[in-house]
């Protein structure tokens, strides 16, 4: 064999040689990969632990009927009020359980260094208390039917901010809960937020001003929700929402009014839902050719009608009475003062407009006089001995 030929063979066995090690280096590459992985976890343990978060994704539907059985079983057993409201507050958040589950064995399948598998025993604990705020957070609002009872001591709005509160409590402890599970102290976020509140407070006083004068509105118990009031004068309609910095009061054209409490607690207010009874105010005029036997007798028949009738209240309770008045510039003036039992406005008018027929009746066909106008009477009179002249026009020149 010559040296050409020689040196040929030495070159391919030298390629081969290169090429096998650049085998063996992506084989114990591999090898390592497979038995470390990346972060240094084997693919086979992270494998096992997406194998067994799936196992535990597929049984959602199965552990989530059992749980509510059980759950559904204890009621019962108890007679416990509302178990089917605390079946659905609860129904989400067991559902999520199974993540949870899941997420806490698959990470015992993962053999994480020390530092990574205590955060992530950490993630796990706050999934739990997250499940635990998530069910205490949708049973305050099942427990709305225990708060309904303080309405007998409290106002219905004052419930609705007590039950607003209760939750606020919960999402905060929830929040604080887990921020202390990652080492996060919340006193000094607490003291912050204290500093904070105090600058915001400056800048914001009509806001918290508003805060209190609802608390105060609630506490007084001046309206509530479906109340027909009127402020001040310049909104008048019904109560629909009670917030925390102003309500809305719908008008009776349906457009909507927002009103800072500041204002409502400030100004007159008049709550006309809270009334005993509802006024009727009449001055009633007659003709001057009316005699003293007819007024008489249309003050005994309207007042005969008034205190007849079971859609009036009657004195002592009230005040009720029809008198002469005055004499105005063209009627004898009567004042008609009772008060229906009824406060709602629809029955009101309907008795106002029979009073109304009874007392046209009464003046023009039973006392046979009628109702004065404003009218004005121009009188001329004729000087006695005083003849005019009549007016000749002069002759064209």
């Amino acid at each position: 064999m010559d040296n050409a030929t020689q040196n040929a063979t030495q070159a391919v066995e030298v390629e081969h040689s290169t090429l096998f090690d650049w085998f063996d280096h992506i084989k114990e590459l591999g090898l390592d990969v497979w038995q470390n992985g990346i972060p240094g976890v084997s693919l086979i343990n992270i494998g096992q632990a997406v194998g067994v978060f799936l196992f535990f994704i597929l049984l959602r539907r199965f552990i989530t009927k059992f749980t509510m059985n059980r759950l559904q079983n204890i009621l019962e057993k108890h007679e416990t009020q509302g178990g089917g409201s605390v079946l659905k507050a609860l129904a989400e958040p067991i559902r999520f359980i199974p993540v949870v589950l899941g997420l806490f064995f698959a990470d015992q399948c993962l053999d994480f260094p020390l530092p990574v598998e205590k955060f992530t025993n950490t993630i796990v604990k706050a999934l739990i208390l997250f499940v635990i705020f998530w069910s205490a957070f949708n049973l305050v609002s099942v427990a709305t039917k225990i708060f309904r009872k303080l309405e007998k001591v409290l106002t219905p709005s004052l419930v609705d901010w007590l039950i607003k509160l209760v939750k606020f409590l919960v999402v905060l402890m929830g929040v604080a809960s887990i921020l202390e599970l990652f080492g996060i102290d919340i006193g000094p976020i607490l003291t912050g937020l204290g500093l904070f509140s105090v600058a915001v407070a400056l800048g914001a006083k009509d806001l918290f001003q508003n805060i209190i004068a609802g608390i105060s509105i609630i506490a007084e118990s001046r309206f509530d929700v479906g109340d027909w009031v009127t402020v001040d004068g310049k909104v008048d309609g019904t109560v629909e929402f009670i917030g925390f910095r102003s309500t809305r009061i719908r008008r009776f054209d349906k457009a909507p009014v927002y009103v800072p409490n500041s204002t409502l607690s400030d100004n007159c207010l008049i709550n006309f839902t809270k009334m005993t009874h509802r006024r009727v105010l009449w001055n009633i005029g007659v003709e001057y050719r009316t005699t003293t036997e007819q007024l008489k007798l249309i003050q005994e028949r309207v007042m005969e009608y008034i205190l007849g009738s079971d859609d009036y209240a009657h004195p002592p309770e009230v005040s009720t009475f029809m008198r002469v008045v005055q004499f105005g510039d063209s009627s004898i003036d009567f004042q008609l003062y009772a008060f229906t039992k009824t406060t709602d406005w629809l029955a009101w008018l309907k008795i106002r407009e029979d009073l109304a027929y009874r007392i046209k009746e009464i003046v023009e066909v039973e006392a046979g006089t009628g109702f004065a106008f404003p009218s004005q009477s121009i009188y001329i009179e004729t000087v006695p001995g005083v003849v005019a002249e009549n007016f000749v026009r002069p002759e064209d020149e």
